[in-house]
């Protein structure tokens, strides 16, 4: 069984050494109760609560959620761990305090979801999914709709879903037939079909809210026609009291590879009393907010895999014994020495090891835009909200399809460990691996991302995001280039982002006489930026390593944060070499053979 530790010691160096939070949280307006001291006891309690309530609860939720009659149960103890989730006010801490929220930035719910993530990713999609809720109502809703929604979902007595997938239609959503008829009164009946819903139904909350695309009768073909709706389980009194429950009900529940204490549902809307979120025929915009929050929290299960499969290898790496060191025995007592001391085991680690601690860096910079971006968001500073989402939006794809590539390779690294003990369910190991596939498919699978970082973040976007993040790595190398022990870092920096700004501007150029290009350069384009991106991370961290290592701060910590920083640039990075030297290439060989080509027999 893996027993998580959340790794304070490595939040605490990011979020003080190397992003200084302290400082951006005193330039946010409204974040006055976000103190170091502050900040550290919330830390601590979410440590807590993921330690000894959720994490326990992982390995037994494997055993599923059961379906009867429309009703879906959580597995033991899921119910009791969420009632403590909302007694303790965890879902309303980025919320707003006008709807009783804490009002404390948003970088703060994404390091608690990161906790709660790592302990129990199947567990934490419920009140996740409801995060996403709360920010597409918070932006897109009326002033009526934010007073009967808002409360509720911040102190998590509802709950909240998003409903894209249609049988016919995942990610073209142009091809969506869930209908909504006006009712004449101001609200609309919705009906047909949605599937792969996380959450849409359990025992957790007395009400759940979904969000619903659907078109209405007179609606224009595709993705111009789409609309946006609330569609609550119960209905709601104008009071704020439970009504009638709506003709939304859950049709089945899947049986899938993985997550299986996540409820994944087939929702029926039988005219359902829906209401209009957002202006009419512009829901894919909106949705885009719930969208965008759901990827940035899919990007954390890759950091959660690889950090919780490392915690659990790392335990059996320095207890399991096999074989002799290859430079001579070094245990002389013992039959046999641990599996740490093989060089192909430590890769395996180290690997684990720098996916989650450089995916964590990625991540809280991008938290780090999200709080400028909400904090724009209040001021209605419009050229703020669109500098902040441009960045955001350019590190969204990033972090949703590399991290979770990564953390799914590094759940195998920690099966590979085990060896055949990682097979067996007992340990845990392979049920991260079952998680995590998920991750990597959800919210837009690796090529859906890919291609919206390179055709649309990019190529249409004139690369003005891409030259936005190239500028913030100039000014670092510019900054560091004289630091005789960056120096290892700087040079190679330097080469790689010469490279990326060289292939992308090809890529630009070679799409206008071919559009296959995009296509079928898009998924290397994307591995490739994202390992440069966590080098540049890397580099920062290592940066700051130095720093403290200089006036003797914790050396061991901090060596091996320099030694991580070395692996990773001697070890991973070159990976993006292959795949820079693959996206350049010629589509023919992707896009030559005919179809019917494509036999089996």
């Amino acid at each position: 069984m893996i027993n998580y530790k959340v790794p304070l010691r490595d939040i605490r160096f990011l979020i003080e050494d190397v992003f200084d939070f302290e400082t951006h949280y005193q330039a946010l307006p409204g974040t006055e109760e976000a103190s170091p001291d502050v900040v550290e006891a919330i830390i601590i309690e979410a440590a807590k609560f993921s330690e000894d309530v959720l994490s326990p609860l992982y390995q037994s939720g494997d055993s599923g959620c059961t379906f009867k009659d429309g009703d879906v149960t959580t597995p033991e103890g899921f119910k009791e761990a969420y009632q403590q989730f909302i007694d303790a006010g965890w879902q309303g801490l980025s919320g707003p305090a006008e709807f009783g929220g804490q009002g404390l930035p948003s970088s703060l719910g994404i390091i608690k979801s990161e906790l709660i993530g790592t302990a129990n990713w199947p567990w934490a999609m419920y009140p996740g999914l409801s995060l996403g809720a709360m920010n597409t109502i918070n932006l897109h809703g009326s002033e009526a709709q934010k007073k009967t929604y808002l409360g509720p979902l911040t102190e998590g007595t509802w709950a909240g879903t998003m409903c894209l997938t249609e049988s016919q239609c995942g990610t073209d959503l142009g091809q969506v037939k869930t209908m909504a008829t006006p009712n004449g009164d101001g609200s609309y009946s919705l009906s047909g079909s949605k599937i792969f819903i996380s959450s849409g139904e359990h025992d957790l909350t007395e009400n759940i809210i979904h969000i619903v695309l659907a078109r209405t009768p007179d609606a224009p073909a595709g993705t111009r026609g789409i609309s946006l709706f609330i569609v609550p389980k119960v209905g709601v009194n104008p009071d704020g009291t439970l009504a009638d429950r709506n003709a939304v009900h859950c049709g089945s529940i899947e049986e899938k590879m993985g997550i299986h204490g996540s409820s994944t549902c087939l929702l029926n809307f039988d005219n359902a009393v829906g209401y209009l979120l957002g202006p009419l025929h512009q829901g894919l915009q909106c949705m885009f907010t719930f969208m965008n929050t759901a990827r940035l929290g899919t990007a954390i299960q890759g950091v959660a895999a690889a950090e919780l499969s490392y915690q659990g290898a790392l335990p059996y790496a320095r207890e399991r014994r096999s074989m002799r060191a290859l430079s001579g025995p070094r245990d002389t007592d013992k039959s046999a020495d641990p599996l740490i001391v093989h060089g192909d085991v430590r890769r395996m680690l180290l690997t684990q090891k720098v996916i989650a601690e450089g995916g964590r860096a990625m991540l809280y910079h991008s938290a780090m835009l999200s709080d400028n971006m909400f904090a724009a968001q209040a001021k209605n500073d419009e050229d703020a909200i669109q500098l902040y989402e441009d960045r955001l939006g350019f590190m969204t794809p990033i972090l949703k399809a590399f991290l979770t590539e990564l953390g799914y390779e590094a759940a195998n690294h920690g099966v590979q460990i085990y060896g055949g003990h990682g097979f067996i369910k007992e340990w845990g190991m392979e049920q991260i691996v079952r998680d995590t596939q998920i991750a990597k498919l959800y919210e837009g699978t690796t090529g859906i991302q890919a291609l919206d970082l390179l055709g649309r973040k990019v190529l249409l976007g004139k690369l003005k995001s891409f030259n936005d993040f190239r500028s913030l790595v100039d000014q670092f190398i510019k900054s560091h280039s004289n630091k005789r022990e960056m120096k290892p870092y700087i040079s190679q920096l330097k080469i790689y982002m010469r490279a990326w700004r060289f292939k992308t501007w090809r890529l630009a150029y070679g799409a206008k006489r071919n559009r296959d290009l995009v296509g079928t350069a898009s998924y290397d384009y994307l591995m490739y930026s994202g390992y440069i991106v966590m080098a540049f991370f890397w580099a920062r961290m290592a940066d700051a390593a130095f720093s403290k290592l200089a006036v003797g701060s914790n050396n061991e910590f901090y060596r091996a944060k320099v030694q991580s920083a070395d692996f990773y640039f001697n070890r991973i990075l070159p990976r993006a070499g292959a795949h820079g030297h693959m996206m350049t290439k010629n589509p023919e060989s992707l896009m030559q053979m005919p179809e019917q080509n494509f036999s089996f027999h």
